[in-house]
């Protein structure tokens, strides 16, 4: 079933939209459907499927009622974007200057008459090196991309694996992360120019002294110590920032059994009147 923009703005329920680092699609698909069916999101920005495009299970998410596309690559990145009752319109595959590029990062799709861009950043490590300059150059071409849509006066969002800690308080301690490209000045740099364009991070918005996580990594029981990381983010242009009515993480989904080592983060938009 087709949304079109024009039917979308006379939506009368809060929108929900999550963006979740699923960590390999064919691993974790029980994980994912399950998390669909519980918390039943209208949009799902999804990374890191880790499956090539004629692996991708459109059917198991038609069958819940949503609609896909899908940007994948075999063993490695991918980016997918789910809508519930409504099939998402590709806009672009992949990043202007970057259309060449042999990893599937990025995916634009109109959805509920909303602009979204699904990312997966490079994580960069090791670094120094040319993964980590691979990082910064596609965060450039983000940036550069990205202030071509933050003053559209249609909503547009930007959300996914940005693989980058914004601040020192988006991580529980950076004693054993400082060498990590994550948690680099040029990454934090990029990330702090991105915002400065006029985007709204929507979870320290709504959420400016709390520490919140999306990530634990696997090892060294950090899951079970709640010693995480805040990398997946949702990014809100001035069109659609004030629609911002509540954010969170859906943590729960890190403790199920076989879990990615990201949690599903999401966004509920205001209805309109």
């Amino acid at each position: 079933m087709r949304c079109s923009p024009s039917q979308a703005s006379q939506r009368k329920r809060p929108l929900k939209i999550a963006t979740f680092n699923i960590n390999g699609i064919r691993a974790r698909l029980p994980n994912l459907l399950d998390w669909l069916q519980r918390e039943q999101p209208d949009v799902v920005c999804l990374q890191e499927l880790k499956a090539a495009d004629s692996a991708f299970p459109a059917a198991d998410f038609e069958a819940l009622g949503y609609g896909s596309l899908h940007h994948g690559q075999a063993s490695w990145n991918g980016v997918a974007i789910l809508a519930r009752e409504a099939q998402p319109l590709e806009v672009r595959r992949g990043l202007p200057g970057l259309e060449d590029d042999s990893q599937s990062r990025y995916l634009e799709a109109a959805v509920q008459g909303i602009h979204i861009a699904c990312l997966y950043l490079p994580n960069g490590n090791p670094q120094p090196g040319p993964k980590f300059a691979y990082k910064l150059a596609w965060f450039e071409r983000l940036i550069a991309h990205a202030n071509t849509l933050v003053d559209n006066d249609h909503p547009v969002l930007l959300a996914g694996d940005f693989n980058v800690v914004p601040t020192d308080f988006d991580i529980y301690n950076t004693r054993s992360w400082l060498k990590d490209a994550l948690l680099q000045p040029e990454s934090r740099d990029c990330y702090q120019r991105l915002l400065a364009q006029g985007w709204t991070d929507a979870i320290r918005h709504l959420y400016p002294d709390e520490r919140v996580y999306t990530f634990w990594d696997y090892f060294r029981q950090h899951w079970q110590k709640n010693a995480g990381l805040r990398i997946d983010h949702l990014l809100l242009n001035p069109a659609l920032a004030p629609q911002l009515k509540n954010a969170g993480v859906d943590a729960w989904v890190r403790n199920e059994a076989h879990a990615s080592d990201h949690a599903p983060v999401w966004i509920e938009l205001k209805a309109r009147t």
